[in-house]
């Protein structure tokens, strides 16, 4: 009997060591399947904001495209169609940087703010696109203080600073200062002008979330060009910015680093919420330790990946009960860059695994990401833009998570006591029958690539036992707790559970 060679033994453990782990890295890579990809196989696409502009149930998309267009496709039973023209958004013109849904006047119908990205910097503005009726958009940024001319636009975030009930607007700027507004029926004017939160730092991500849990929104700044971040700490009636005391300014930066886009999600389910940074350079992850400090994780946790990270989003795409990470970047020249992004599943230890390939269908993006829910089958999908390079689209794809996985989650609407959709930054918590935290949500205030859209937030659920939901809502009266119990998960599998915020009591006439 001839004995084996021990170089051809060898040679051949070696390749089925590496088909194993081929095989068991492929059997990690989630099942998607691309949607209508000749639709939105669009170049130049750069931010991405999902909501329900008609109020007929389904979430609509709105894209906008290097050449000026903003397209907004609307969402019948999951087939999408562009109806930006028909309905008044603009075709052509300054290149819209960025994307954010917000009901400023209050009408109960999502309005639209897009901001230019053009040279020479003056002729820079913002567009505010008011909806009428679900039927079409006006643009009326004028008349309500919104031009923000010379405005080199990045995130912007309707949110409530002051709790006065009221949509305000924060403009980030990466050429020149940041810009607050406050809202005062309908009209916006600027406040804290010569105050530190109108930063002059290039700021491309901004993110308003209550960090120290006092009842107030607070504010993370993402900041370019070797500039140091800020967490802008809402005192109320100033900010004062606390990121090189919490070690969170991350000094040191070359000049061509600097944080980009920043996803706040409580990824280790103890009901704080923690930072993700994108960066130029190395990722940071900032787990909140729950008394108003962080402690810097991303190399331990798995996610402190270097490269030109752009944006990033947290969703539980597979329902086990953990947020995961995508995070949208680029490799290559400039002229040549080709998408590297980063699907991080949450392995419920603490840290992270990177499943995504190269040769992924998701590898698909450089600049917006965001997880949704488009067709209410209970798993989260994907939509993600490619703005470089003359090929690119804005593609979305759809979850094809089977089993008990797929129905195994709670989507949950906060809107505020009338009905609207004004409440960013409020707290969405899921609890057990004894009481545990199981998860947290954060309403949304801007994320994916200077992009605020207005959906139910999602919980991926281990079991499909009843929970208890509390919603957290910011008021002048401080913070106001509306606790649900006994929620069925099952009896919500094709639309979310809708919270509104409790009416404030009727003060008594003076007498």
């Amino acid at each position: 009997m001839q004995r084996p060679n021990k170089r051809a033994w060898k040679v051949a453990s070696l390749l089925l060591a590496g088909l194993m782990a081929s095989a068991a890295q492929a059997a990690t890579q989630p099942a998607f399947t691309a949607i209508q990809r000749e639709t939105f196989a669009v170049p130049g696409s750069l931010s991405n904001a999902w909501a329900d502009f008609d109020k007929d149930g389904d979430l609509d998309l709105a894209v906008s495209l290097k050449g000026g267009e903003v397209r907004l496709y609307r969402n019948d039973n999951g087939v999408f169609t562009n109806i930006g023209a028909a309905v008044g958004l603009p075709t052509t013109g300054k290149e819209v940087r960025g994307l954010s849904w917000g009901d400023f006047n209050g009408d109960g119908y999502l309005d639209l703010l897009g901001g230019s990205n053009v040279m020479p910097i003056d002729q820079n503005r913002s567009f505010i696109w008011k909806n009428e009726g679900g039927k079409r958009f006006v643009e009326v940024a004028a008349e309500i203080g919104l031009t923000i001319p010379g405005r080199i636009s990045r995130q912007a975030n309707w949110v409530d600073y002051d709790n006065d009930g009221q949509v305000d607007l924060y403009a980030s700027n990466r050429a020149g200062p940041n810009q607050l507004f406050h809202n005062q029926g309908g009209v916006f004017s600027q406040v804290f002008a010569q105050a530190g939160i109108t930063d002059v730092r290039p700021t491309v991500g901004s993110c308003w979330f209550d960090y120290n849990r006092d009842g107030k929104l607070d504010l993370f700044l993402a900041n370019q060009s070797g500039a140091t971040d800020a967490l802008w700490r809402n005192d109320g009636t100033g900010f004062t910015d606390v990121a090189p005391s919490l070690g969170l300014a991350a000094p040191g930066r070359k000049p061509e680093e600097g944080g980009v886009g920043c996803a706040i999600g409580d990824y280790d389910n103890d009901g704080d919420f923690d930072i993700f940074v994108a960066v130029y350079g190395a990722n940071l992850l900032y787990r909140n330790n729950g008394e108003g400090t962080f402690t810097e994780v991303g190399k331990a946790a798995g996610v402190d990946d270097a490269g030109h990270a752009v944006a990033a989003s947290w969703g539980d795409y597979d329902n086990d009960g953990y947020l995961d990470l995508f995070v949208t970047g680029y490799e290559g020249e400039p002229g040549k860059q080709t998408p590297l992004d980063l699907l991080y599943h949450n392995n419920g230890k603490g840290g992270f695994d990177q499943v995504l390939t190269r040769d992924s269908l998701l590898n698909a993006g450089d600049h917006g990401v965001e997880w949704v829910d488009y067709d209410h089958d209970g798993a989260l999908d994907l939509s993600v833009m490619r703005g470089y390079s003359p090929v690119g689209g804005h593609f979305l794809f759809h979850n094809d998570l089977a089993g008990p996985a797929k129905g195994r989650s709670l989507g949950v609407l906060v809107l505020d006591a009338q009905g609207r959709y004004t409440r960013a930054g409020a707290e969405v918590r899921l609890y057990d029958r004894a009481g545990k935290v199981l998860a947290s949500r954060l309403v949304s205030t801007g994320g994916g690539y200077n992009a605020q859209s207005a959906a139910p937030v999602h919980f991926g659920l281990k079991s499909i036992d009843r929970v208890t939901v509390e919603v957290s809502f910011m008021t002048n009266g401080g913070v106001k707790k509306k606790t649900v119990r006994n929620v069925d998960p099952k009896a919500f599998s094709k639309k979310a559970l809708v919270i509104r915020e409790d009416a404030a009591p009727k003060r008594a006439d003076a007498r």
